[in-house]
């Protein structure tokens, strides 16, 4: 069996998540705490990754990334490589995957944080910012990392929006879940097979820690 798609693919995944995890909690902070015009369109559209085609998705991306594109020109200008059909590209296809998960676990975390407690310790004089790190985020943080679970299980099996963005470059841009499509394909059943068993086994073990931690209470203090 070929691992370097799995190599490729838990490298992408985990530098998904942990953009996702950044720009997730900060939305998430921002929606379960904030209300402003304009906030359910945001909602609308972080959520929507989760329920559009892949095909869609990809070429709305494929637009915002291309090189024709605003980003893609001023990538191309620092680099002198365009943004599309390079590793860069596969880790922004595997981070928009992700990014609803981690949103919308951790802002189902934050809003479950009692307001009485925040509420206290804005009445000590600490800060909006002070009030979030030593509060709000310690009483969330096993919904905050049982989403950042869950999206990294996601971005681990991104196809279509990979493949839009990315496309199939052996060893630059094939995935696993690329390379077992080419496998299934060319009719290699025990490299397929192999690569799902790895895959399957990394995501479900994701999706069971991140279960575990969902259903635990942090202590309150």
């Amino acid at each position: 069996m070929n691992w370097q798609p799995l190599i490729l693919s838990f490298e992408v995944a985990t530098a998904a998540t942990a953009l996702a995890a950044i720009v997730g909690v900060a939305l998430a902070a921002v929606l379960s705490r904030a209300r402003f015009a304009g906030s359910d369109l945001l909602d609308a559209l972080v959520t929507a990754p989760m329920v559009l085609p892949p095909t869609v998705l990809g070429y709305y991306l494929l637009g915002v990334l291309g090189r024709s594109s605003a980003i893609g020109r001023a990538y191309e200008s620092l680099t002198g490589s365009p943004l599309v059909f390079t590793k860069t590209a596969a880790v922004l296809a595997a981070f928009i995957a992700a990014l609803p998960f981690v949103v919308k676990t951790a802002r189902a975390a934050m809003e479950d944080v009692d307001p009485r407690l925040t509420a206290a310790a804005a009445t000590l004089g600490a800060s909006p910012s002070r009030v979030f790190f030593t509060v709000i985020l310690p009483l969330s943080r096993n919904g905050l990392i049982a989403g950042i679970t869950v999206g990294f299980a996601r971005a681990l099996g991104d196809f279509g929006v990979t493949l839009m963005v990315a496309g199939n470059i052996p060893g630059l841009t094939r995935t696993g879940s690329l390379a077992i499509y080419d496998a299934v394909q060319a009719n290699r059943d025990a490299e397929a097979q192999g690569m799902v068993a790895v895959l399957a086994a990394i995501a479900i073990a994701a999706l069971y820690l991140g279960t575990k931690l969902a259903k635990r209470k942090p202590h309150a203090w």
